[in-house]
């Protein structure tokens, strides 16, 4: 077995080796080529919730599972209740040695929602443009789930056998946001837990930035995130007709509530993680915003750091618990004054902080009694519970990094997004979010317009991950 599995690396290492910055024109491996093929079926299967089918795209894959090998008892095709298009996939692969904890891969095939008539290009369609390709789950998450199930099916094709056993969890409900949508996860470990239990899983959520000159700056484990929690603010009126407006309209209210909330800045709240990155990360950069995250790691009160930091998005957001208002509904009628006005309010809080203390800084800042701070009626995830700082688990990922991104750092992070980990936490599987994607947040569309990856991140990082778990699989 372990003959076959150098052989397997050994190739995978010849192909890096040879081609480590694959340029989207160039020609593809056979490999890649059959790669490409799933990951457009996936990409061009809409599964959005409103009218996509993940059952559809489960079956799909499922279908190619089983032609390179796998048999019906090894592979669960569930539908929840009630569902009939939110079905996901489970695949187990025995191991030959049942002593060694199971691994297994999740990854999300639902997306979020995206309007045709919003985006420059089909979201729905596959498009390779400029070394990127287009589409709605082009990141997030379906180039983890193409990648996860090719690797199983060329682990059948190559007749490479894993040393413990390997799982495959394809789950639909990740995006959802609100309490019509069953989170695929969240249902098997309440009904179907056997089919996720195991020693330990590699998820979305790591990942990286896109360096000045191209490829990743640096790799993230995810080995800790934030929780959401949602909140709505109201304001009620009697309202009356529109030919006689009042000063307590309460649209005007609600908005001049939601300008005070855009000024909210929490404190920075630190953990050992999210200061040794801030550190690290801070010590490689060469330029202002890297000298401010030395100095805040060191020493958070700096406020000519902290004024730095603000003002870079996706760095302030890993420091302290953030709140954006994200959805409005008012008024009944154009002729008639508003009677109720709310907003939505989503809160992603920084472990160590509750709802309770982040509703009460909502409060706080807008000053209003008569704006209603409620706790939202939508399904929350469970408290995140960060995995354990394994080096079983952290010194291969750094180890097989150096070889596919050499001078690249490989190091944890705390994500700011939440993810299906905190659903596995809750059954006892510590969760990692696998390093090996990387994304220019600035410009990714993730959950927004265009979204997109690079053809260069998508094929280096799916060598990377395809070596990672196969050291996995047979350690």
């Amino acid at each position: 077995m372990k003959s076959r599995l150098s052989s397997f690396l050994a190739t995978a290492s010849l192909a890096i080796a040879c081609c480590p910055s694959l340029a989207p024109a160039a020609p593809l491996r056979p490999d890649q080529t059959a790669f490409r093929d799933l990951y457009k079926e996936l990409v061009e299967t809409n599964t959005t919730s409103s009218v996509g089918s993940c059952t559809q795209a489960a079956e799909q894959i499922a279908g190619r599972l089983r032609k390179a090998g796998f048999s019906d008892d090894q592979l669960v095709l569930y539908v929840p209740p009630g569902r009939p298009r939110d079905g996901g996939l489970v695949a187990t692969w025995s191991g030959s040695d049942k002593a060694e904890p199971v691994m297994l891969l999740l990854a999300h095939i639902d997306v979020v929602e995206a309007k045709r008539e919003d985006w420059v290009r089909d979201p729905f369609k596959l498009i390779e443009e400029g070394g990127y390709f287009y589409g709605r789950g082009t990141s997030d998450d379906k180039a983890q789930a193409a990648i996860f199930s090719d690797l199983l099916i060329r682990w059948k094709q190559t007749g490479f056998h894993p040393r413990r056993t390997v799982k495959l969890a394809l789950t639909c409900g990740e995006e959802g946001s609100n309490a019509k949508v069953l989170n695929g996860a969240g249902w098997l470990v309440a009904n179907r837990p056997e089919l996720l239990k195991a020693g330990f899983a590699f998820n979305e959520g790591g990942g990286g930035k896109t360096a000045p000159n191209g490829g990743p700056e640096t790799l993230g484990v995810e080995v800790g995130q934030k929780s959401p929690r949602n909140f709505v603010l109201e304001v009620t009126n009697p309202g009356g007709h529109s030919s006689v407006p009042r000063p307590d309209n309460a649209i005007y209210r609600l908005a001049s509530g939601l300008t005070k909330l855009s000024t909210l800045q929490f404190p920075i709240h630190f953990n050992p993680v999210s200061r040794a990155y801030f550190a690290k990360v801070g010590a490689m950069r060469k330029d202002a915003v890297g000298d401010a995250m030395e100095r805040l790691a060191a020493q958070p009160d700096d406020a000519k750091a902290q004024a730095v930091i603000a003002a870079d998005p996706s760095l302030n957001s890993i420091i302290r618990t953030t709140c954006v208002a994200t959805l409005l509904e008012a008024g009944h009628a154009i002729n008639a004054l508003p009677q109720r006005a709310t907003a939505s309010v989503n809160c992603r809080i920084v472990p160590g902080e509750t709802a309770d203390e982040t509703k009460a800084a909502i409060e706080r800042v807008i000053v209003d009694p008569e704006i209603k701070v409620l706790r939202s009626d939508i399904a929350e995830r469970p408290v995140a519970v960060p995995p354990p700082l394994d080096p079983a688990i952290l010194k291969p990922m750094e180890q097989i990094g150096a070889k596919h991104f050499p001078g690249v750092p490989v190091m944890p992070i705390q994500a700011t997004g939440a993810t299906d980990a905190t659903h596995l936490a809750r059954i006892g599987v510590p969760t990692y979010g696998i390093p090996g994607l990387w994304n220019d947040p600035a410009t990714a569309g993730t959950h927004g317009l265009n979204e997109r990856i690079s053809a260069d991140a998508l094929y280096r990082g799916r060598d990377y991950m395809d070596d990672l778990i196969a050291y996995y699989a047979a350690h």
